[in-house]
Protein backbone atom coordinates (compact mmCIF):
# COMPACT_ATOMS: atom_id res chain seq x y z
CA UNK A 1 0.00 0.00 0.00
CA UNK A 2 0.53 3.25 -0.90
CA UNK A 3 0.66 4.80 2.73
CA UNK A 4 -0.84 8.76 3.01
CA UNK A 5 -2.97 9.38 6.30
CA UNK A 6 -0.03 10.23 8.31
CA UNK A 7 -1.97 13.75 9.46
CA UNK A 8 -3.63 10.43 11.58
CA UNK A 9 -0.30 8.46 12.42
CA UNK A 10 3.23 8.25 10.75
CA UNK A 11 3.84 4.95 9.14
CA UNK A 12 6.08 3.45 8.44
CA UNK A 13 8.40 4.20 11.94
CA UNK A 14 11.97 3.87 11.83
CA UNK A 15 13.29 0.46 12.53
CA UNK A 16 14.65 1.81 15.96
CA UNK A 17 11.59 2.94 17.24
CA UNK A 18 10.68 -0.85 17.26
CA UNK A 19 13.97 -2.15 18.09
CA UNK A 20 13.66 0.56 21.74
CA UNK A 21 10.31 -0.62 22.09
CA UNK A 22 10.80 -4.41 22.20
CA UNK A 23 14.60 -3.96 24.24
CA UNK A 24 12.90 -1.71 27.06
CA UNK A 25 9.49 -4.03 27.12
CA UNK A 26 12.15 -7.19 27.39
CA UNK A 27 14.69 -5.38 29.84
CA UNK A 28 13.45 -2.87 31.80
CA UNK A 29 9.97 -4.07 32.25
CA UNK A 30 9.75 -2.93 36.15
CA UNK A 31 7.81 0.27 36.89
CA UNK A 32 10.12 3.22 36.95
CA UNK A 33 9.95 5.02 40.28
CA UNK A 34 8.34 2.39 42.20
CA UNK A 35 11.36 0.79 43.63
CA UNK A 36 14.96 1.01 44.02
CA UNK A 37 15.79 -2.53 42.23
CA UNK A 38 18.02 -2.33 38.65
CA UNK A 39 14.89 -2.68 36.48
CA UNK A 40 12.85 -0.24 37.78
CA UNK A 41 15.81 2.48 37.72
CA UNK A 42 16.42 1.33 34.44
CA UNK A 43 12.93 2.26 33.74
CA UNK A 44 12.99 5.59 35.15
CA UNK A 45 16.05 6.39 33.23
CA UNK A 46 14.64 5.32 29.73
CA UNK A 47 11.55 8.03 30.81
CA UNK A 48 13.53 10.90 31.72
CA UNK A 49 15.99 10.39 28.99
CA UNK A 50 12.95 10.48 26.44
CA UNK A 51 11.62 14.16 28.80
CA UNK A 52 15.34 15.41 28.05
CA UNK A 53 15.17 14.09 24.15
CA UNK A 54 11.71 16.34 23.92
CA UNK A 55 12.93 18.97 25.40
CA UNK A 56 16.18 19.33 23.31
CA UNK A 57 13.97 19.12 20.23
CA UNK A 58 11.47 21.40 21.16
CA UNK A 59 13.64 23.83 23.52
CA UNK A 60 12.13 23.25 26.51
CA UNK A 61 13.23 24.99 29.14
CA UNK A 62 12.84 22.29 31.54
CA UNK A 63 12.52 18.52 30.78
CA UNK A 64 10.96 17.92 34.08
CA UNK A 65 7.81 19.46 32.96
CA UNK A 66 7.57 17.53 30.48
CA UNK A 67 4.09 15.48 31.31
CA UNK A 68 3.34 12.21 29.60
CA UNK A 69 0.20 11.77 28.11
CA UNK A 70 -1.86 8.94 25.73
CA UNK A 71 -2.13 11.22 23.41
CA UNK A 72 -2.51 14.57 22.46
CA UNK A 73 -6.47 14.79 23.41
CA UNK A 74 -5.69 14.12 26.73
CA UNK A 75 -2.80 16.71 26.92
CA UNK A 76 -5.14 19.38 25.40
CA UNK A 77 -7.95 18.11 27.93
CA UNK A 78 -5.66 18.37 30.44
CA UNK A 79 -4.25 22.27 29.42
CA UNK A 80 -7.90 22.97 29.42
CA UNK A 81 -10.02 21.69 32.02
CA UNK A 82 -7.11 21.87 34.37
CA UNK A 83 -6.32 26.14 33.91
CA UNK A 84 -10.18 27.48 33.16
CA UNK A 85 -13.00 28.53 35.54
CA UNK A 86 -15.77 29.33 35.42
CA UNK A 87 -16.16 33.24 34.20
CA UNK A 88 -13.01 32.81 32.46
CA UNK A 89 -12.70 34.08 28.56
CA UNK A 90 -10.65 31.90 26.12
CA UNK A 91 -9.79 32.78 22.73
CA UNK A 92 -9.53 30.30 20.05
CA UNK A 93 -9.69 29.79 16.07
CA UNK A 94 -11.93 28.55 13.17
CA UNK A 95 -9.80 25.95 12.47
CA UNK A 96 -9.42 23.67 15.72
CA UNK A 97 -9.71 19.71 16.07
CA UNK A 98 -12.39 18.78 18.50
CA UNK A 99 -9.35 17.57 21.12
CA UNK A 100 -10.08 21.74 21.49
CA UNK A 101 -13.52 22.08 20.72
CA UNK A 102 -14.94 19.74 22.73
CA UNK A 103 -13.48 20.32 26.06
CA UNK A 104 -14.07 23.99 25.04
CA UNK A 105 -18.06 23.34 24.71
CA UNK A 106 -18.04 21.36 28.22
CA UNK A 107 -16.27 24.56 29.91
CA UNK A 108 -18.85 26.42 28.15
CA UNK A 109 -21.75 24.77 29.95
CA UNK A 110 -19.50 25.45 33.41
CA UNK A 111 -19.81 29.35 32.67
CA UNK A 112 -16.47 29.91 30.49
CA UNK A 113 -16.81 32.51 27.63
CA UNK A 114 -15.11 31.29 24.69
CA UNK A 115 -14.55 33.11 21.29
CA UNK A 116 -13.76 31.66 18.35
CA UNK A 117 -11.66 33.72 15.68
CA UNK A 118 -12.44 33.06 12.06
CA UNK A 119 -9.43 34.87 10.96
CA UNK A 120 -8.56 35.33 6.95
CA UNK A 121 -10.21 33.36 4.20
CA UNK A 122 -7.81 30.28 5.18
CA UNK A 123 -8.26 30.66 8.80
CA UNK A 124 -5.03 32.52 9.73
CA UNK A 125 -5.43 34.53 12.84
CA UNK A 126 -3.35 37.93 13.06
CA UNK A 127 -2.45 39.53 16.25
CA UNK A 128 -4.80 42.26 15.79
CA UNK A 129 -8.03 39.83 16.01
CA UNK A 130 -6.99 39.39 19.93
CA UNK A 131 -6.48 42.76 20.58
CA UNK A 132 -9.66 43.38 19.12
CA UNK A 133 -11.67 40.68 21.05
CA UNK A 134 -10.06 40.41 24.45
CA UNK A 135 -11.90 41.04 27.20
CA UNK A 136 -10.04 42.21 30.99
CA UNK A 137 -11.78 38.60 31.88
CA UNK A 138 -9.81 36.98 28.85
CA UNK A 139 -7.51 33.89 30.73
CA UNK A 140 -5.88 32.19 27.60
CA UNK A 141 -5.11 31.83 23.58
CA UNK A 142 -5.34 28.32 22.59
CA UNK A 143 -4.68 27.34 18.64
CA UNK A 144 -3.41 24.60 16.60
CA UNK A 145 0.35 25.12 14.97
CA UNK A 146 -0.82 23.14 12.09
CA UNK A 147 -4.32 22.72 10.70
CA UNK A 148 -5.23 19.16 10.03
CA UNK A 149 -7.92 19.63 7.27
CA UNK A 150 -6.04 21.85 4.93
CA UNK A 151 -1.82 22.33 6.74
CA UNK A 152 -2.44 26.04 7.34
CA UNK A 153 0.15 27.45 9.63
CA UNK A 154 -0.86 29.94 12.08
CA UNK A 155 2.20 32.54 13.01
CA UNK A 156 3.10 30.69 16.25
CA UNK A 157 5.84 33.83 17.27
CA UNK A 158 3.82 36.53 16.17
CA UNK A 159 0.48 35.35 17.99
CA UNK A 160 2.44 34.55 21.54
CA UNK A 161 4.19 38.09 21.56
CA UNK A 162 0.33 39.65 21.17
CA UNK A 163 -0.91 37.50 23.85
CA UNK A 164 1.52 37.88 25.70
CA UNK A 165 0.98 41.40 25.54
CA UNK A 166 -2.31 40.74 26.61
CA UNK A 167 -1.50 38.72 29.84
CA UNK A 168 -3.04 35.91 28.35
CA UNK A 169 -1.86 32.15 29.06
CA UNK A 170 -1.07 30.46 25.75
CA UNK A 171 -1.83 27.25 24.50
CA UNK A 172 -0.39 24.95 21.83
CA UNK A 173 -1.54 22.06 19.88
CA UNK A 174 1.22 20.90 17.55
CA UNK A 175 -0.25 18.24 16.21
CA UNK A 176 0.49 18.32 12.84
CA UNK A 177 3.97 19.74 13.19
CA UNK A 178 5.53 18.39 15.99
CA UNK A 179 8.92 16.97 14.60
CA UNK A 180 8.44 18.68 11.19
CA UNK A 181 7.51 22.63 12.04
CA UNK A 182 10.22 24.37 13.72
CA UNK A 183 9.03 24.46 17.15
CA UNK A 184 10.61 27.14 20.00
CA UNK A 185 8.49 27.17 23.38
CA UNK A 186 11.29 29.31 25.04
CA UNK A 187 11.57 31.35 22.05
CA UNK A 188 7.54 31.64 21.91
CA UNK A 189 6.97 32.28 25.07
CA UNK A 190 4.49 29.45 25.03
CA UNK A 191 2.99 28.20 28.80
CA UNK A 192 1.36 24.93 27.38
CA UNK A 193 2.13 22.88 24.72
CA UNK A 194 0.44 19.39 23.45
CA UNK A 195 1.95 17.10 21.21
CA UNK A 196 1.44 13.52 19.88
CA UNK A 197 3.96 11.15 20.10
CA UNK A 198 2.92 9.43 17.02
CA UNK A 199 2.42 11.52 14.58
CA UNK A 200 5.64 13.36 13.22
CA UNK A 201 7.76 12.36 16.35
CA UNK A 202 7.61 8.82 14.67
CA UNK A 203 6.88 7.28 18.70
CA UNK A 204 4.26 4.56 18.72
CA UNK A 205 0.53 5.20 19.25
CA UNK A 206 -0.61 5.69 22.84
CA UNK A 207 2.29 8.31 23.49
CA UNK A 208 2.03 11.85 23.92
CA UNK A 209 2.85 14.63 26.52
CA UNK A 210 1.96 18.55 27.91
CA UNK A 211 4.73 20.48 28.75
CA UNK A 212 3.81 22.99 31.09
CA UNK A 213 5.46 26.54 32.15
CA UNK A 214 6.99 27.08 35.45
CA UNK A 215 4.16 30.17 35.62
CA UNK A 216 1.33 27.61 35.17
CA UNK A 217 -0.55 25.98 37.68
CA UNK A 218 -2.94 23.27 36.64
CA UNK A 219 -5.56 21.05 38.35
CA UNK A 220 -4.83 17.05 37.58
CA UNK A 221 -7.33 14.69 35.78
CA UNK A 222 -6.20 11.81 37.92
CA UNK A 223 -5.14 10.77 41.05
CA UNK A 224 -3.33 8.13 42.16
CA UNK A 225 0.04 6.65 42.74
CA UNK A 226 2.99 8.49 41.19
CA UNK A 227 6.21 6.60 43.34
CA UNK A 228 6.77 10.03 45.25
CA UNK A 229 5.52 10.99 48.62
CA UNK A 230 3.43 7.84 48.90
CA UNK A 231 3.20 8.98 53.08
CA UNK A 232 0.60 11.79 51.84
CA UNK A 233 -2.77 11.35 50.94
CA UNK A 234 -2.97 14.12 48.51
CA UNK A 235 -1.58 14.41 45.09
CA UNK A 236 1.92 15.87 44.92
CA UNK A 237 2.81 18.90 43.64
CA UNK A 238 6.16 18.03 42.06
CA UNK A 239 5.76 18.06 38.45
CA UNK A 240 6.14 15.66 36.38
CA UNK A 241 4.72 13.67 39.23
CA UNK A 242 1.33 15.78 39.80
CA UNK A 243 0.38 14.70 36.45
CA UNK A 244 1.48 10.98 35.76
CA UNK A 245 -0.80 9.29 38.15
CA UNK A 246 -0.38 4.94 37.55
CA UNK A 247 2.07 2.96 35.51
CA UNK A 248 3.54 4.80 32.45
CA UNK A 249 3.75 3.34 29.05
CA UNK A 250 7.27 2.71 29.50
CA UNK A 251 8.00 0.92 26.27
CA UNK A 252 6.14 3.16 24.12
CA UNK A 253 7.50 6.25 25.91
CA UNK A 254 11.48 4.38 24.94
CA UNK A 255 9.81 4.27 21.65
CA UNK A 256 8.92 8.26 21.33
CA UNK A 257 12.16 8.65 22.19
CA UNK A 258 14.42 6.58 19.63
CA UNK A 259 11.29 8.73 17.27
CA UNK A 260 13.18 11.38 18.61
CA UNK A 261 16.51 10.61 18.15
CA UNK A 262 15.92 9.39 14.22
CA UNK A 263 14.72 13.05 13.86
CA UNK A 264 17.95 14.49 15.32
CA UNK A 265 20.01 12.01 13.73
CA UNK A 266 18.10 12.76 10.06
CA UNK A 267 17.71 16.20 10.68
CA UNK A 268 14.31 17.86 11.18
CA UNK A 269 15.23 20.80 8.27
CA UNK A 270 15.75 17.90 5.76
CA UNK A 271 11.77 16.16 6.88
CA UNK A 272 10.45 18.88 6.35
CA UNK A 273 12.05 20.17 3.39
CA UNK A 274 11.65 16.27 2.07
CA UNK A 275 7.74 16.61 3.31
CA UNK A 276 7.05 20.14 1.86
CA UNK A 277 8.48 19.28 -1.44
CA UNK A 278 6.13 16.40 -1.99
CA UNK A 279 3.54 18.47 -0.77
CA UNK A 280 4.40 21.20 -3.33
CA UNK A 281 4.14 18.80 -6.05
CA UNK A 282 0.73 16.89 -4.67
CA UNK A 283 -0.75 20.68 -5.27
CA UNK A 284 0.65 21.30 -8.63
CA UNK A 285 -0.63 17.69 -10.01
CA UNK A 286 -4.39 17.57 -8.43
CA UNK A 287 -4.64 21.85 -9.05
CA UNK A 288 -5.16 21.70 -13.10
CA UNK A 289 -7.18 18.56 -12.52
CA UNK A 290 -11.02 19.57 -14.15
CA UNK A 291 -13.67 18.96 -11.26
CA UNK A 292 -11.25 18.74 -8.66
CA UNK A 293 -11.40 21.49 -5.81
CA UNK A 294 -8.55 21.77 -3.24
CA UNK A 295 -8.77 23.77 -0.27
CA UNK A 296 -6.55 26.02 2.13
CA UNK A 297 -3.77 28.04 0.76
CA UNK A 298 -2.16 27.91 -2.43
CA UNK A 299 0.48 25.11 -2.44
CA UNK A 300 3.47 27.39 -2.67
CA UNK A 301 2.60 28.70 0.79
CA UNK A 302 4.37 27.07 3.99
CA UNK A 303 2.25 24.70 5.65
CA UNK A 304 1.79 21.10 6.91
CA UNK A 305 2.51 18.66 4.65
CA UNK A 306 -2.08 18.19 4.54
CA UNK A 307 -3.65 18.69 1.16
CA UNK A 308 -7.96 18.60 1.10
CA UNK A 309 -10.04 17.74 -1.95
CA UNK A 310 -13.29 17.00 -3.33
CA UNK A 311 -14.09 15.72 -6.83
CA UNK A 312 -17.35 16.57 -7.90
CA UNK A 313 -19.87 13.83 -8.91
CA UNK A 314 -18.22 11.75 -6.37
CA UNK A 315 -18.46 11.37 -2.49
CA UNK A 316 -15.64 11.80 -0.15
CA UNK A 317 -16.20 8.09 0.72
CA UNK A 318 -16.38 6.55 -2.35
CA UNK A 319 -12.66 8.35 -3.49
CA UNK A 320 -11.33 6.73 -0.22
CA UNK A 321 -13.10 3.67 -1.22
CA UNK A 322 -11.45 3.03 -4.83
CA UNK A 323 -8.18 4.79 -3.93
CA UNK A 324 -8.33 1.91 -1.54
CA UNK A 325 -9.36 -1.17 -3.14
CA UNK A 326 -8.12 -0.63 -7.34
CA UNK A 327 -5.06 1.42 -6.16
CA UNK A 328 -3.89 0.68 -3.22
CA UNK A 329 -3.46 3.96 -1.63
CA UNK A 330 -4.28 4.94 2.31
CA UNK A 331 -5.83 8.25 2.52
CA UNK A 332 -8.38 9.64 5.24
CA UNK A 333 -12.14 10.78 4.13
CA UNK A 334 -14.91 12.89 6.04
CA UNK A 335 -14.48 15.45 8.69
CA UNK A 336 -11.12 14.52 10.52
CA UNK A 337 -12.68 15.42 13.56
CA UNK A 338 -12.37 19.50 12.54
CA UNK A 339 -15.97 20.35 11.91
CA UNK A 340 -15.47 23.99 12.20
CA UNK A 341 -12.52 23.98 10.12
CA UNK A 342 -15.00 22.21 7.78
CA UNK A 343 -17.64 24.98 8.28
CA UNK A 344 -15.18 27.45 7.41
CA UNK A 345 -14.04 25.73 4.36
CA UNK A 346 -17.41 24.83 2.99
CA UNK A 347 -17.59 21.10 3.31
CA UNK A 348 -19.17 20.66 6.38
CA UNK A 349 -21.65 18.59 4.66
CA UNK A 350 -19.19 16.48 2.15
CA UNK A 351 -16.13 16.23 4.12
CA UNK A 352 -12.90 16.16 2.32
CA UNK A 353 -10.23 13.85 0.65
CA UNK A 354 -7.81 14.54 2.95
CA UNK A 355 -4.00 13.03 1.60
CA UNK A 356 -0.95 13.52 3.96
CA UNK A 357 2.56 12.48 2.92
CA UNK A 358 5.04 11.76 5.12
CA UNK A 359 8.77 11.20 5.21
CA UNK A 360 9.18 7.83 4.10
CA UNK A 361 7.02 8.98 1.28
CA UNK A 362 8.24 9.54 -2.04
CA UNK A 363 8.07 11.48 -5.53
CA UNK A 364 6.90 8.23 -6.99
CA UNK A 365 3.90 7.57 -4.21
CA UNK A 366 3.15 11.38 -4.78
CA UNK A 367 2.79 10.60 -8.85
CA UNK A 368 0.58 7.80 -8.14
CA UNK A 369 -2.20 9.25 -6.33
CA UNK A 370 -2.02 12.15 -8.52
CA UNK A 371 -2.75 10.10 -11.51
CA UNK A 372 -5.25 8.05 -9.32
CA UNK A 373 -7.75 10.97 -8.77
CA UNK A 374 -6.94 12.18 -12.08
CA UNK A 375 -8.36 8.54 -13.13
CA UNK A 376 -11.60 9.15 -10.98
CA UNK A 377 -12.18 12.80 -11.84
CA UNK A 378 -12.68 11.76 -15.61
CA UNK A 379 -14.40 9.03 -14.95
CA UNK A 380 -17.11 10.83 -12.27
CA UNK A 381 -17.30 13.33 -15.45
CA UNK A 382 -17.82 10.91 -17.87
CA UNK A 383 -21.00 9.55 -15.81
CA UNK A 384 -22.24 12.94 -15.12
Amino acid sequence: MIYLDNAATSWPKPDSVWNEVVRVGKQCGANPGRAGHQMAIDAGRVIYGARVALARLLNLPDPLRVVFTANATEALNLALLGLLNPGDHVLTTSLEHNSVVRPLRVLQDQGVQVTFLSGDNYGVVCPADLKQHWRKNTRALVFSHGSNVTGVLQDALALCRQAKELGLTVIIDVAQTAGTQEIDVAGWGVDLLAFPGHKGLFGPQGTGGLWVGPEISLRPLRFGGTGSQSESEQQPAVLPDRFESGTPNTPGIAGLAAGVAFIEQTGRENIEEHESRLTRLLWEGLAPIPGVTLYGPPGTTPRAAVISLTIEGLETSEVGFMLDKVFEIGVRTGLHCAPLAHRKNGTLASGTVRISPGYFNTTADIRAVIAAIEQLAGEAKQNT
